[in-house]
């Protein structure tokens, strides 16, 4: 299964698309057009102009009285409208659509679509609760990967590459890994990142430095397939920065951030760049070594704390099944025997 069907997949953030401005997006190997109106009402439609082929999202919107817009073809301008209907030159009647919309679910400022496969599980929650209990910092690093989601997903929870494939940003001494608590589709991983101290030129030369404490701790809440959320605190507040994952075709992964915080402290508004920054750097690594792969090569060695991408594997070979070993609720910690034992816990995770 490469596909994952019945996934929700969020495929942007109102905040990524200006008013009146077509964006070519992809999933499943289909490319669409989308577009949000002054109103706030988002568009897709399939790309390819139903006449001769030609790329919508390299036209422009023609807004109307009533501030909604359509999307007009480059080639012979002809307009498109949300239900994929246009007027043909000569005519004042409206056609059957030509182009089937790609069916949207809004919530909030959060556009999410099935790609027109029967809903297999629900849309979290989470992003909804943090948009109501943080402020929007904003949007970075929207990449389109050339990797198979899975390749994508074990990158993401794999716990041990931080101190490698990031340790040019965060000078990362030791990964120390707490517990992974697996709620089946849904689970949480807690790390203590060791960081070697900056030096004052460098510090200097980059002041994002700063806000690096001596031990970076991290919870990181998932939800498979789609996203992974890391949950930071700094002495000016907290930082939860989303990591968005879709599947533009079956060897090409697009993948984005959003930055969400609680301010303790003014300041914290005006390091808000930094904090883009650094997720930008974040993906642009894990972009590079994914580059730097052979695919398909025999896992011969296996790390301590591979939980993450074990739970990875069980629940893309069994989609949508969770399976055995099912540790739904349940709780591996690195002192655990051979970081693997289970032990159920039934404990609140603080975020």
């Amino acid at each position: 299964m490469s596909k994952l069907p019945g996934a929700p997949w969020l495929l942007a953030h109102k905040s990524m698309l200006e008013v009146n401005q077509p964006k070519k997006i992809s999933l499943y190997g289909t490319d669409y057009v989308i577009w949000q109106d002054r109103k706030g009402e988002v568009n897709a439609l399939p790309n390819a102009c139903p006449h001769m082929g030609a790329m919508l999202s390299e036209g422009w919107c023609h807004e109307r009285e009533d501030q909604t817009s359509v999307v007009t073809c480059p080639f012979h301008a002809l307009e498109f409208d949300g239900e994929g209907c246009t007027t043909l030159p000569g005519s004042n009647k409206k056609t059957l659509s030509q182009l089937k919309p790609l069916e949207l679910i809004i919530q909030g400022d959060f556009i999410w679509s099935y790609g027109g496969y029967e809903p297999k599980i629900p849309i979290p929650k989470i992003l909804n609760e943090i948009a109501a209990q943080y402020d929007f910092i904003g949007h970075t690093a929207d990449t389109s990967v050339e990797t198979d989601l899975l390749s994508m997903l074990l990158n993401m929870h794999d716990y041990n590459h931080q101190n490698g494939t990031h340790r040019p940003l965060f000078k990362i001494e030791e990964v120390q890994f707490e517990k992974f608590i697996d709620q089946g589709h849904h689970s949480h991983a807690f790390l203590m990142n060791i960081t070697s101290p900056s030096s004052l030129v460098e510090k200097i030369s980059n002041p994002s430095l700063l806000l690096l404490p001596k031990v970076l701790k991290a919870h990181l809440e998932n939800y498979f397939p789609s996203l992974v959320i890391f949950y930071g605190k700094t002495g000016l507040g907290k930082v939860a920065q989303i990591h968005l994952f879709v599947p533009e075709s079956k060897t090409r992964t697009r993948t984005y951030v959003l930055m969400y915080g609680i301010m303790n402290n003014p300041a914290l508004k005006f390091l808000g760049h930094s904090f883009l920054n650094f997720a930008k750097v974040i993906v642009e690594q894990d972009t590079d070594i994914l580059r730097k792969i052979y695919p398909n090569t025999p896992q011969k060695i296996k790390l301590n704390n591979e939980v993450g991408m074990d739970w990875v594997r069980r629940n893309f070979d069994n989609w949508p099944e969770i399976v055995e070993p099912n540790f739904s609720k349940s709780e591996i910690s690195q002192n655990s025997p051979i970081n693997g034992a289970i032990a159920l816990t039934n404990s609140a995770v603080d975020s």
